[in-house]
């Protein structure tokens, strides 16, 4: 999770969904993310194994911070919010024959 400023926190969690909420909502008075607002996802990734996941979290918070930049830019330049669009509705895919005849 990060903030406008670029400030970086890592986590592990099972419910990525109800974690990053919890961070929108400012559920977790008093914490770390809630202090500096940290309201954005710009990385993730996905374990089978909960021990896996821990071991990752613990390499990764032994990292400096330039390398977990390095992590992030790699995969998400932008820094964009990851979970931006969840919740919203998907709009169906447009086929070739409608794209076709609403562009003659």
């Amino acid at each position: 999770m990060t903030n406008r400023s670029r400030t970086l926190c890592v986590g592990v969690t099972s419910q990525l969904e109800r974690r990053v909420a919890e961070h929108k909502g400012g559920s977790q008075e008093d914490s770390f993310t809630q202090r500096y607002r940290l309201d954005r996802l710009v990385y993730c990734e996905r374990f089978q194994s909960i021990y896996d996941a821990i071991d990752r979290e613990k390499k990764i918070k032994g990292w400096l911070r330039v390398k977990k930049i390095a992590l992030i830019v790699a995969s998400n330049p932008t820094w964009r919010d990851l979970s931006e669009d969840w919740g919203k509705p998907i709009s169906p895919p447009v086929s070739d024959a409608q794209s076709t005849s609403e562009s003659s």
